[in-house]
């Protein structure tokens, strides 16, 4: 396997980011694989594990990889030309790999099934979330095209479904300031100069037996972790299915594919930065617990649907 340091990281040595990066591989894995000499660099020479963390670089590396369940549910292309490709991912795949999601992953599926091997996501999208993901196709083209997501010149547009609360007053946009902790599953909201925000409307709501249901469009202005669902959270409307927001619930089971996060990126707007052309694009799922709600509810989810 062959991995590329992120540009940017915290990380002091490779042996630190690798720990992170195959957190799902066991308690030792990544130091057996130094001791071993498993790590290799460009040169072909076994990279120490106290080596310098050095963005850009290239290491390569061989592990046995854990059954992964797979996920059972398509990945729809919505896109495809000579530079990218867009795609409408489900909820649980992951978009590209990491831990103990190799495989069972956008990235490896759509390098798969398209036979593009120097396919590469030009951002990413939670694993539970499901929706639009952009690829790009060419590797010397690879860079404009995260370049946009970096400096937010890509409109993103998200929609939820949530509890209904006929108090809370929408549209409005959130203002809050976020931290990630390494380790950390949840991230939270502290005091300071805020460095996440969202805008929320209200779409359409409705009763149901258990209540009232709203559906939500998401606007986010910034990327920090999490964003959208700590804010819906501190508004007082979580996302259905979070098993993060308000609390910590604990990761489900593998294979257990019940109550998906009712979150989906619907749109991506943004101007082309090879073609110059003005790109748009739209998810056509819809969210089981809108749909459907009793169904999801009663954890009978068996995959998504697509509006006709």
């Amino acid at each position: 396997m062959r991995v590329r340091l992120p540009a940017e990281g915290t990380w002091a040595t490779v042996r630190e980011h690798l720990v992170e990066r195959l957190t799902g591989a066991g308690d030792g894995v990544v130091d057996g694989m130094f001791e071993a000499g498993l790590v290799v660099g460009a040169d072909g020479r076994a990279v120490a594990a106290d080596a310098p963390y050095v963005p850009g670089m290239f290491v390569w590396f061989h592990r046995d990889l854990p059954d992964e369940v797979p996920v059972p549910f398509p990945l729809e292309v919505v896109h495809r030309d000579e530079h990218i490709v867009v795609v409408d991912k489900p909820h649980f795949l992951a978009t590209t790999p990491r831990g103990s999601h190799v495989a069972e992953t956008a990235l490896a599926r759509l390098r798969r099934e398209l036979e593009i091997p120097a396919l590469t996501a030009a951002h990413r999208l939670d694993r539970l979330t499901a929706g639009l993901v952009l690829f790009t196709v060419r590797p010397e083209e690879r860079g404009a095209y995260q370049t946009l997501f970096r400096d937010r010149r890509v409109r993103k547009e998200y929609e939820a479904v949530a509890p209904h609360d006929p108090g809370l007053a929408l549209p409005r946009t959130v203002r809050s300031r976020i931290v990630k902790e390494r380790g950390v599953p949840a991230a939270r909201e502290v005091a300071g100069v805020p460095n996440a925000v969202s805008r929320v409307e209200l779409v359409e709501h409705r009763s149901h037996g258990a209540g009232r249901l709203a559906r939500y469009r998401l606007v986010p202005g910034t990327g920090q972790t999490h964003q959208l669902r700590v804010h819906m959270t501190a508004l007082g409307v979580p996302i259905l299915g979070d098993p993060l927001y308000p609390e910590v619930t604990g990761p489900a089971p593998a294979g257990d594919f019940r109550r998906p996060l009712q979150l989906l990126a619907r749109a991506l707007e943004f101007t082309d930065p090879v073609t110059g052309g003005e790109r748009r694009f739209r998810s056509g799922r819809e969210l089981a617990a809108w749909t459907s709600y009793d169904r999801w509810a009663a954890g009978t989810y068996d995959g998504p649907t697509v509006r006709q």
